[in-house]
């Protein structure tokens, strides 16, 4: 896929707006060994724009599991749902930690559907990592 070009300064303010994690596994750049990508939301691909209201940040995996989905089934009801936008929803009412925060569970439909399409709780790299976070006592992350 071609990469397009984000301004500088429009990039630096969804990085601080994102609070330099990803949007949907809350992995801050500083524990991940790659640059979290700024991702369209809506991808170009699907209409979407370069405009930083359809732009978040997204750790390498997530973005590579979202690709260009907007949607996704839930896996409770099999109903389609739009998957979770980190630039308008706030994750605590979708997705929690399981008790081991190895794990995000998805606590609505949109949540649900989010964590089944963008494996979010059964990527055994991600599981691994963040067993090593939760060691060092910096997982799960505060909201």
């Amino acid at each position: 896929m071609a990469r397009f070009y984000i301004p500088v300064e429009i990039e630096r303010r969804v990085r601080t707006a994102a609070r330099n994690r990803c949007g949907y596994c809350l992995s801050p750049q500083r524990l991940v060994m790659a640059r979290l990508e700024i991702e369209h939301i809506i991808p170009i691909a699907k209409g979407g724009s370069n405009d930083e209201s359809n732009l978040w940040l997204a750790c390498p995996l997530c973005n590579g599991y979202k690709s260009d989905k907007t949607t996704g089934i839930d896996p409770q009801t099999g109903e389609a749902v739009k998957l979770f936008n980190p630039r308008t929803q706030i994750w605590s009412e979708h997705f929690c930690w399981s008790e081991d925060s190895l794990r995000i569970v998805g606590k609505t439909p949109i949540g649900r559907a989010t964590v089944s399409s963008l494996h979010l709780s059964d990527d055994p790299d991600a599981l691994e990592v963040r067993s090593y976070w939760v060691l060092a006592g910096w997982h799960p992350p505060q909201e």
